[in-house]
């Protein structure tokens, strides 16, 4: 049974990953203008390699980086540079609340994808929690048939990406550590950043006053996940979850503050579903796994 200190240290952890993820968002807003999503991703990968080697020769895990499977590595960076692109070029063009809300139906992708690629069964449970969370997903994304939004596309394409990314993760997690699968992203990454960018046959040096937004957005995108990590590990799903989906209202708050952005019905009942269907899902998997131990 989890104590009270655990409890409290998980919450600390999930409050660093919601003000990672919130000035990860402002920062690429701010960016948008400066920069393009490719020359973003560039510029953050290259901050990547630092951090990443450091970190590795600091607690000496740079032994662990290998040349095995890097096909499913390229798959899984292949994913996962189309997942942030998406997000980098949706979260200056469409509110936050409706981006952080089309980002948390990531799992029940996951759920669509599991049997396909990780032989997992897609049970009675897991189907309904699929088709909770894609209703939500409708009402945040309101698609007009007769408007063609290219920012609310890339917005929905996010989790898809994310899914598969997490998919490949959890292939390589078997057999490589988290020191080789973040070097093999961030070089991946800028290598594929920097053929993207070459599109327009000339890559943009930031100016000097992008240049802290490009740190921020480099730093904070690695402190979510570690945060997160962290939080997954000192405390149950059920309880770190929750305390997750308070990044929607929050960086909601900050849409209306500072961008004039709307929070509509629309958008906060869609994400209310989008909850229930993952909340359905990790009640599922808690069962089985219940089941399993039996």
């Amino acid at each position: 049974m989890r104590d009270s200190s655990s409890l409290f240290q998980s919450i600390v952890w999930m409050f660093g990953a919601m003000v990672s993820f919130t000035l990860m968002a402002i920062s690429g807003r701010e960016l948008y203008s400066a920069l393009d999503t490719f020359e973003i991703m560039l510029y953050r990968s290259l901050v990547g390699i630092v951090l990443v080697l450091s970190f590795a020769k600091y607690f000496g895990t740079i032994s662990e980086i290998n040349l095995r499977d890097l096909k499913l590595h390229f798959v899984r960076n292949i994913a996962h540079f189309g997942g942030q692109n998406c997000w980098f070029y949706a979260v200056a063009l469409i509110p936050f609340s409706q981006l952080f809300a089309f980002e948390f139906s990531t799992p029940l992708f996951v759920i669509v994808l599991a049997p396909i690629f990780l032989g997992e069964f897609l049970t009675k449970e897991r189907f309904l929690a699929a088709f909770i969370g894609f209703v939500g997903i409708l009402l945040v994304a309101r698609p007009d048939i007769g408007v063609f939004n290219w920012a609310l596309l890339a917005a929905f394409f996010c989790p898809i990406f994310f899914a598969a990314t997490a998919i490949a993760t959890k292939l390589l997690t078997r057999k490589h550590s988290l020191t080789s699968i973040l070097f093999w992203l961030v070089v991946m990454q800028t290598i594929f950043s920097f053929l993207c960018a070459l599109w327009d046959f000339k890559i943009r040096i930031p100016a000097n006053e992008d240049i802290p937004f490009l740190v921020i957005v480099s730093i904070t995108g690695l402190t979510a996940h570690l945060c997160m990590t962290q939080a997954f590990k000192l405390a149950p799903v059920t309880v770190v979850m929750p305390l997750d989906f308070a990044r929607l209202p929050i960086i909601s708050v900050i849409g209306y503050m500072f961008y004039n952005e709307s929070l509509t019905w629309y958008i906060l009942f869609g994400s209310l579903m989008v909850f229930l269907g993952n909340y359905i899902n990790i009640k599922s998997e808690e069962k089985l796994e219940k089941n399993d131990r039996v």
